[in-house]
């Protein structure tokens, strides 16, 4: 079954002859429980679709759906209640709150959201990512492997439709980013979620069930761009 569709996808920056597209037509379908990974180099718009496609950035023109809902369509309000309920996002950089300890980042989506979060599913986590024994521990006491593993849980806690990760071992070193992607294989696998990867290196989306490329704003499979992917 199709989770995420996008049509005619495109975003542009600048005008005139200081335009740039970053996304240019891009026609994606993943489907649920699928893990994909996007390829490509550094300013191929890779981070531009993946903030397209999990709600942060408005296209240019074109087209998001997530479980038939067309999330452009939607008000900035009603936006942000979507993304924080059916999106996890994964950033290079980990973004955790510093004065948080790993349990309060790790449910402080939950928080935002004005829920109690499921202290089951709390351990549960906790126990997969190896953190039983940090919760308490602030973030500049944890390793970036560490970090980084709370991104992955915070961005697991509220059960989201999709789950996004931007370069998430980017930051890290090999053993490190290693883990990092046996976590993102187990999300998939245990909790059935969708993944969609953005990276660099060929070798880590491999891994994945189906390689999407990006070369100057195109997304295509395999060595030749296709309008449908």
């Amino acid at each position: 079954m199709e989770i995420l569709r996008t049509e005619h996808l495109c975003k542009k920056y600048g005008k005139g002859s200081n335009e740039v597209i970053a996304v240019n037509d891009a026609n994606i379908s993943v489907a649920q429980g699928e893990f994909v990974a996007v390829v490509g180099s550094s300013g191929s718009g890779k981070s531009t679709l993946m903030h397209m496609l999990g709600g942060v950035d408005r296209p240019t023109s074109g087209r998001v759906l997530i479980e038939d809902n067309d999330i452009y369509r939607m008000n900035d309000d009603k936006l942000a209640i979507f993304r924080r309920r059916q999106v996890g996002l994964i950033y290079q950089f980990y973004n955790l709150i510093p004065v948080l300890t790993v349990e309060e980042n790790l449910t402080l989506p939950c928080e935002l959201d004005g829920k109690t979060p499921d202290p089951e599913l709390v351990q549960e986590l906790a126990g997969i990512l190896g953190l039983r024994k940090r919760l308490r521990h602030l973030p500049n006491e944890l390793s970036g492997g560490q970090q980084q593993r709370v991104a992955v849980g915070r961005a697991l806690i509220t059960r989201p439709a999709i789950l996004l990760a931007d370069e998430p071992t980017g930051n890290l070193d090999t053993k490190a980013g290693n883990e990092i992607m046996e976590l993102l294989k187990i999300s998939n696998r245990r909790y059935k979620q969708t993944v969609i990867m953005i990276t660099h290196n060929p070798e880590l989306a491999k891994q994945a069930d189906r390689v999407l490329n990006i070369e100057d704003g195109f997304v295509f499979c395999g060595d030749r761009r296709e309008d449908r992917v």
